[in-house]
């Protein structure tokens, strides 16, 4: 029996789509990949390098990117009357909030978004706020830059920001709009507790400063695009055999 290639259209169109898809997304896990690579390498150089003292000149969304995962620090006070608090944060297992405040840099009408750390549920009274302490009068803060406080799924239309508000997520031009505050354009992860020679030490261990990394992952990237990779090839290949089968049933 003569053996030959019997070419027919509808599985080579078949194979042309499953390649183009494969190898699509194979190219864009491998960026997402080479993203959370730099990432890491930015995150690394951040914790290298000296802090960044901030000042109260407006910075650009550009510039909040250049600093990202840089330590900062500030000095000023914070404006409690404009505090929010994120829900659904969980912390080891436990449920809780993220603490968000405006802190307005020494000298000036310009602040800095500052999530002072983590504050457990009351489980059996849900919007009840545990108590925490915020400092009064001038202090200086260190944190991480970091472009936005993450973001949780959301079901339904989100409420108007509002002072001392509860909601699922909360972004910088939200509470600009809402507070009238001009604000940096990045939020500032403290770090540690305030420093002021003045105060008294703290009498609460709330709120938590214990920050997750950031999911970084960059290996499992790799391993997608190569499954999508071995797709591709697999698609291509059975195109092949099957059409040398094929022509050897013909008669």
């Amino acid at each position: 029996m003569r053996i030959r290639f019997h070419f027919r259209w509808i599985p080579f169109v078949v194979m042309l789509l499953l390649v183009a898809l494969g190898v699509s997304l194979a190219q864009w896990q491998q960026r997402r990949g080479d993203e959370k690579l730099a990432r890491a390498a930015k995150l690394e150089a951040g914790n290298l390098a000296a802090p960044l003292a901030l000042t109260a000149a407006p910075l650009r969304p550009a510039d909040a990117q250049a600093i990202e995962y840089r330590r900062v620090t500030v000095t000023g006070r914070f404006v409690p009357a404009w505090t929010v608090y994120l829900d659904n944060r969980p912390y080891k297992g436990q449920a809780g909030f993220h603490v968000l405040t405006p802190f307005q840099i020494d000298g000036s009408a310009m602040h800095v978004l500052v999530a002072q750390g983590w504050l457990p549920r009351n489980n059996a009274e849900r919007t009840r706020i545990p108590d925490y302490a915020t400092p009064a009068g001038t202090v200086t803060i260190t944190g991480i830059a970091r472009l936005n406080a993450g973001h949780v799924m959301e079901l339904g239309t989100a409420p108007a920001l509002a002072p001392h508000a509860i909601v699922q997520n909360a972004d910088i031009g939200q509470l600009v709009r809402a507070s009238g505050l001009a604000l940096q354009p990045f939020i500032l992860e403290q770090t540690a507790d305030p420093v002021d020679p003045t105060a008294a030490p703290a009498s609460s261990a709330l709120p938590v400063r214990d920050w997750p990394a950031p999911d970084l992952g960059a290996d499992k990237h790799r391993g997608y695009a190569f499954q999508w990779y071995a797709l591709a090839l697999m698609a291509f290949l059975f195109f092949v055999f099957t059409g040398f089968r094929r022509a050897n049933k013909q008669p």
